[in-house]
C-alpha cells in the first residue's frame, strides 16, 4: 500500500488550528509532527500549504435507496458523492425497499456496502409498530443504532402505537435515533390546504403544513418519554427555534443521554426560498422561517444542537416537479455538505474549528464509533484537505449524485475540497473520484 506525507497543512483538531505535517502508513495515521520527512522512496507527498487538514466527516443520516430506489441513488453513486464532499463515513437509514426491519434484511445492506462503498458505512436498524423482537437482536457493536420515525415520512415506516414506543424505549440501551414530526397535527394542516388549493398547493405553505407545532409537540414527547425509560435518545434534524428549547448544553457532551442534529439545509435556506428553489427545497421537516434558521445557529453555537448532518435524500428530478402532493420529499446534500459549512466560515458564522467539532468530533463521540472523527496517530486515516480559496460554482456537470440535480446550482462557493482519505486510501484528488472501494464497516467502543 502507499505511504502519504501531507506537508504544510492548517490542522484542525479538537479545537485548535496548528500548522504540520501528517504521515499515513497502510490505513493509519502514523505521526503528526512539526516537520516529517519521507521515510520510503515511494512515500507520496502532498504540499497542502495554506489548506485545512480535517477529519473525515461523518454524517448520521443519509439515505442512499439501495436497495430498492436505486433509480435515485445507490450506496455506490451516492458514497463517491460523499467523498468528493470530504464525508469519509456514513450512516444510512432504514426506509429502504425493502424497509431494513430484519437482522436479515439488515445484513442484506451490509453486504452491497462491502463491495461499493467508497466511504465507511453504518446502517440503522428500523424500528416499527410490530418488530420489537428483531430490534432487540441488534448488535450495538457493529450497528449504528434504532431509528424511528415518529412522523411519516418516505417507506411508510410510522411508529404511532404509544406501548410499543415505550417498549422499545425501555428495552434497548443502543441509541434510538428519532425522526419527530406529529402526524394527526400534520394531517389536520394539510387537510386545510387541500381544501383550499386542491393538490396544486404552493411549496410554501410545507412549512405551515408541516409546522413548528408538528415538530415540537413530536420532539417534546419522545424527550420525556426518554426521560421516563432512560433511553439513549438523539433527534435527527431539528428544524424549529422552539424545539432548540428542549436541550440543554449545562453538561458535557459525553454525560448528555438527549442530544440532537441539525441539517445543512435548515442552515442554508429559509421559507423565502420556495419562491426561487420551489420543490427542490421541500424536505421533511421543512425549511421554515429565518426566526427558525436565527435560533438553530445559536443553539448550534453554543451547543445545546451537537452535530451537523445532510438528510441526504435523492429523489429524481422528473418526481420533483410534481405537484405538492405527490411530490416526495428530501434532497441531495452529501457532495457539498461542508462547503456550505465552509462558506459560513468565511462569512464569520462559525469557526472552522466548531464545524469540526460537529461534523467529525461529536458524531464518532455520540455513537461511539472506534478510532475515527479525530486527527490523532494511531487513528484510521478518514481526512480531508480543503482549499478555503479555490472558488467554484454547482452546475450540472460537477454534481455527482446520480439523480443528476442539486438544490444548490448555481451556487458559488469559495472553498473547495482537494483531496479525501478513507483507511489511507487517497479516493478522491482534484475533482475525480478514483475508482477506489475504501469504506469499511463502522464499529462501535460499546458494551
Amino acid at each position: 500500500m502507499s505511504t502519504f506525507l501531507i506537508k504544510n497543512a492548517r490542522i484542525v483538531n479538537e479545537g485548535s488550528i496548528f500548522e504540520g505535517d501528517v504521515l499515513i502508513e497502510n490505513e493509519i495515521i502514523s505521526q503528526i509532527a512539526d516537520s516529517i520527512s519521507p521515510k520510503t522512496s515511494n512515500c507520496v507527498i502532498i504540499d497542502a500549504e495554506g489548506s485545512f487538514l480535517l477529519p473525515g466527516v461523518i454524517d448520521d443520516q443519509v439515505h442512499f435507496r439501495e436497495p430498492g430506489l436505486t433509480h435515485k441513488g445507490d450506496i455506490s453513486s451516492e458514497s463517491r458523492a460523499a467523498v468528493a464532499g470530504g464525508i469519509t463515513s456514513f450512516i444510512e437509514q432504514p426506509n429502504t425497499v425493502p424497509n431494513a426491519i430484519t437482522q436479515e434484511l439488515l445484513e442484506d445492506k451490509y453486504q452491497i456496502a462491502s463491495k461499493t462503498s467508497h466511504a465507511n458505512y453504518s446502517f440503522m436498524m428500523g424500528g416499527t409498530n410490530d418488530n420489537l423482537e428483531e430490534v432487540l437482536k441488534t448488535n450495538p457493536k457493529n450497528v449504528a443504532g434504532i431509528k424511528l420515525f415518529l412522523g411519516s415520512s418516505t417507506g411508510n415506516m410510522l411508529v404511532d402505537n404509544p406501548e410499543t414506543l415505550e417498549k422499545i424505549f425501555s428495552s434497548t440501551k443502543m441509541l434510538i435515533a428519532v425522526h419527530c414530526e406529529d402526524e394527526a397535527t400534520i394531517k389536520a394542516n394539510l387537510e386545510k390546504y387541500i381544501a383550499e388549493y386542491g393538490d396544486d398547493i404552493p411549496v410554501n405553505k410545507h412549512h405551515l403544513i408541516r409546522s413548528e407545532e408538528a415538530c415540537y409537540l413530536s420532539s417534546s414527547k419522545a424527550i420525556e418519554l426518554a426521560q421516563k425509560t432512560g433511553a439513549r435518545l438523539h433527534i435527527f434534524h431539528v428544524s424549529t427555534a422552539k424545539e432548540t428549547e428542549l436541550f440543554t448544553n449545562k453538561i458535557p457532551l459525553e454525560d448528555k443521554k438527549i442530544t440532537a442534529e441539525v441539517c445543512v439545509h435548515h442552515l442554508w435556506f429559509t421559507d423565502k426560498d420556495y419562491d426561487t428553489r420551489g420543490n427542490l427545497i421541500k424536505w421533511n421537516p421543512a425549511v421554515k422561517t429565518q426566526t427558525d434558521q436565527d435560533g438553530l445557529w445559536k443553539a448550534l453555537l453554543d451547543d445545546r444542537i451537537d452535530v451537523i448532518a445532510t438528510d441526504h435524500a435523492p429523489h429524481t428530478f422528473e418526481e420533483k416537479q410534481n405537484k405538492y402532493t405527490s411530490c416526495p420529499s428530501g434532497a441531495p446534500m452529501v457532495q457539498h455538505a461542508l462547503v456550505v459549512m465552509m462558506e459560513a466560515y468565511i462569512k464569520g458564522k462559525i469557526s472552522v474549528e466548531k464545524i469540526v467539532e460537529k461534523m467529525c468530533h461529536n458524531p464518532a463521540k455520540i455513537f461511539k464509533i472506534e478510532n475515527r472523527g479525530f486527527i490523532k496517530e494511531g487513528y484510521f486515516a478518514d481526512l480531508v484537505l480543503v482549499n478555503p480559496h479555490m472558488p467554484w460554482n454547482v452546475k450540472k456537470e460537477n454534481i455527482l449524485y446520480k439523480c443528476g440535480w442539486s438544490p444548490l446550482e448555481g451556487i458559488n462557493f469559495k472553498s473547495r475540497i482537494s483531496h479525501t482519505f478513507v483507511n489511507g486510501k487517497l479516493v478522491y484528488a482534484n475533482g475525480k473520484v478514483k475508482d477506489v472501494i475504501a469504506g469499511q464497516r463502522l464499529t462501535f467502543n460499546r458494551e
